[in-house]
């Protein structure tokens, strides 16, 4: 029997998302889940949902930056705020799709190493020789993830999954799934944890 999964919603451009990704796997190992990584673009859920990225405004941006460094330190997990910020994502998001139908250990693999330059070395993913040199770094074949990035299969496979992450109801990033029952953002992580050992609180309908 399959563990229960916890689905997780990222955007390689995410502060939050890369900071939940270095704790949900240690989460759902604790409860005996596994995590389905699932790679989309921000910018399709807020032109659905009407919202815009929080750096797009001048005092949301000012608290952003301290509150992803504050987040990160409170987690243990190193970050420098990249510059550029934020930035597309699409090719890194088509790689996760176009290796996760090959092996999906690989996917998250490089889900990992892509926020992970971003977030610490400021690799800018959108740059198409830094992106293909991480690929390299990243035990890839660059030429490969490049042919991959620009093949109409593995667009419409990231559309596929931004489509679905909406169905879903998929608003912002990290997003989590458990049970059905939605988690957004990552202070979500001790009533995710509250959810995974005790189930529903009380009183919740």
């Amino acid at each position: 029997m399959k563990a229960a999964t916890i689905d997780f919603w990222f955007d390689f451009s995410s502060p939050y998302s890369y900071i939940a990704s270095e704790w949900v796997e240690a989460l759902a190992a604790r409860h005996g889940r596994r995590v389905q990584w699932r790679a989309i673009l921000l910018g399709a859920t807020f032109q659905v949902s009407g919202l815009q990225p929080p750096a797009n405004f001048p005092m949301k941006r000012e608290y952003l930056f301290r509150d992803v460094r504050r987040s990160a330190a409170f987690a243990g997990v190193p970050i420098a705020i990249p510059d550029p910020f934020p930035i597309a994502t699409q090719n890194a998001a088509r790689v996760y799709w176009w290796l996760q139908a090959q092996d999906p250990l690989r996917a998250v693999a490089w889900a990992r190493a892509g926020l992970r330059a971003y977030f610490t070395r400021g690799v800018n993913l959108m740059d198409i020789a830094q992106l293909k040199a991480l690929c390299s770094e990243a035990g890839l074949d660059a030429d490969a993830a490049e042919s991959a990035w620009n093949d109409p299969q593995w667009k419409a496979a990231l559309k596929s999954a931004n489509d679905a992450a909406i169905a879903a109801g998929v608003f912002g990033a990290p997003f989590f799934m458990i049970d059905g029952e939605p988690f957004w953002g990552n202070d979500r992580q001790q009533q995710m944890e509250a959810w995974l050992t005790s189930g529903p609180p009380r009183g919740l309908d």
